[in-house]
């Protein structure tokens, strides 16, 4: 019996252990996928600090996501997401068809800066269209298919938008954002469509905040 209690420690002891090391392999596999192939989608730096993701419940966490600002702007970040939390169908993580459930964007932060006609976050999106379908490496999964997402709810709350820079800049809420099914009909998109497609939303609602504050701005002047 005594054999057996310690036999059945050390199994245990071992699923732990792999369970520990899965999800690390896992988190560091998100981790450079970010930052190996989101910089070449965005045309700016984009770095992610670290992944936590379970690849038997599909959930995790991204931290520190960074997006800097593109050519022409200032050196100050145009987002930083903080934590983004993932829900995903374990089963296709490996696979080249990922089915993530949920993306869900808590308290994000947003650079809005404008010359003219011109904006950061317009600029952004234009290199991100730019990039969408062009011949660029893209990720492929084990049996060499180009790797495929699928989104059931992409979720943003809570975001703010600041707008200017420095210590005048003024902070204002950002409407909240939901988009369901992409990739869905299309039986899953590639990570640049995906990127295409919530920045259109992203850039929308941030400038749709901006001209907000500033009719609010000019009735209160009124």
């Amino acid at each position: 019996m005594k054999k057996l209690l310690i036999a059945g420690g050390i199994c245990a002891g071992l699923c732990v252990g792999a369970l520990v090391v899965a999800s690390f392999y896992l988190g560091s596999i998100v981790t450079r996928a970010v930052n190996g192939y989101a910089p070449g989608i965005a045309k700016t730096r984009v770095v992610l600090s670290s992944a936590d993701i379970s690849p038997f419940s599909g959930n995790g966490t991204l931290r520190g996501f960074v997006l800097g600002n593109p050519n022409g702007w200032s050196e100050a970040n145009l987002a930083s997401l903080g934590k983004v939390h993932m829900s995903m169908v374990p089963s296709s993580i490996f696979g080249d068809h990922i089915v993530i459930n949920e993306i869900d964007v808590d308290s994000p932060e947003f650079n809005y800066e404008t010359k003219l006609v011109s904006s950061n976050v317009n600029d952004l999106l234009a290199n991100v269209e730019r990039a969408t379908g062009a011949k660029t490496s893209q990720p492929v999964a084990k049996n060499g298919k180009p790797v495929k997402l699928e989104v059931k709810h992409f979720r943003v709350h809570d975001g703010v938008v600041r707008l200017g820079v420095g210590e005048a800049a003024l902070k204002i809420p950002l409407p909240p954002i939901e988009l369901t099914n992409i990739g869905t009909q299309e039986n899953g998109v590639t990570p640049d469509q995906l990127a295409s497609t919530m920045m259109r939303s992203v850039t929308a609602n941030i400038v749709k905040a901006a001209a907000r504050a500033a009719v609010n701005a000019g009735a209160t002047a009124g």
